[in-house]
């Protein structure tokens, strides 16, 4: 796997730095705000009617703001909660993979996260109706007078893209080099999820990054060298995902979005966050 520049190691150190700072306040919230938060122990399958939610930690599932926590996904899941009797606890994770990873070893119920779907999730999961749309661009540094090197996605031709490990924009990636006749470098990140790519892609530590269309639009105001112009999907579902046995879960998840979707409150969400 391909590091970060050694050049560039100050801003390398401030930002894991600031995501360690992060996380530590994350994680004191999450301890003393609520009591539907995993443990300190690690993962632990928690029985009876509660619902273990795998969660992403980005501006779009779960996020701190100011002393509180919020995050579309994490707002909605709280108010399903509230109105439907459904016990759930949180446990926040920074990628895709950790979280596909406690489902598989029955540590989650549920996985919640900034991701389209793919066939290979639809293969391996079952995903709930969807939650909302959203696409997948591509952040990077501009230059002088705004000048990017990427405008269209044939300019990927040969370049290294850096995207989160495990998320289906891998395998979009893979058919997008076979559809321009040449090869896109895709390094799987382990550590950072969708935020922490925008943040290097932003501020120039690595080439670029995938992530999604509307957490790049959230972080994008604090970051004005940041280009998130070029897309590299069509308009996609976002669902959450479940084990390939948790049927009886999904039904019960299905119609509870369903029927969310057409109240006031989710609209009111949905201009908060989108």
């Amino acid at each position: 796997m391909k590091h970060l520049p050694e050049k560039k190691s100050g801003s390398h150190a401030s930002l894991l730095i600031g995501l360690l700072a992060a996380a530590i306040v994350l994680m004191v919230l999450l301890k003393t705000c609520s009591t539907h938060v995993a443990d300190e122990g690690g993962p632990r399958p928690s029985g009876g009617d509660t619902i273990d939610v795998a969660i992403e930690y980005g501006p779009l599932s779960l996020y701190r703001y100011d002393d509180t926590l919020g995050g579309f996904a994490y707002d909605f899941i709280r108010r399903l909660e509230a109105e439907n009797d459904l016990p759930v606890k949180f446990h926040p994770v920074m990628t895709l993979a950790e979280a596909l990873e406690g489902i598989d070893r029955g540590y989650y119920r549920m996985a919640v996260a900034a991701m389209p779907l793919s066939a290979s999730l639809r293969r391996d999961y079952l995903s709930t109706v969807p939650v909302f749309l959203d696409r997948q661009v591509y952040v990077q540094m501009s230059g002088d007078s705004g000048r990017v090197e990427v405008k269209t996605q044939l300019d990927l031709a040969c370049r290294t893209v850096h995207v989160m490990a495990g998320s289906p924009v891998v395998e979009r990636l893979h058919n997008l080099s076979s559809e321009i006749g040449d090869t896109i470098y895709v390094v799987e990140d382990p550590d950072y999820g969708n935020e922490q790519l925008f943040i290097l892609a932003a501020t120039g530590e690595i080439p670029g990054a995938v992530v999604t269309e509307r957490t790049a639009k959230a972080l994008a105001g604090d970051y004005p060298d940041a280009d998130i112009s070029t897309a590299v999907s069509f308009t996609q579902f976002q669902s959450w995902l479940l084990g390939r046995n948790d049927t009886i879960l999904l039904h019960r998840i299905d119609s509870l979005i369903n029927a969310a979707q057409s109240k006031k409150y989710f609209k009111q969400l949905e201009r908060r966050y989108f």
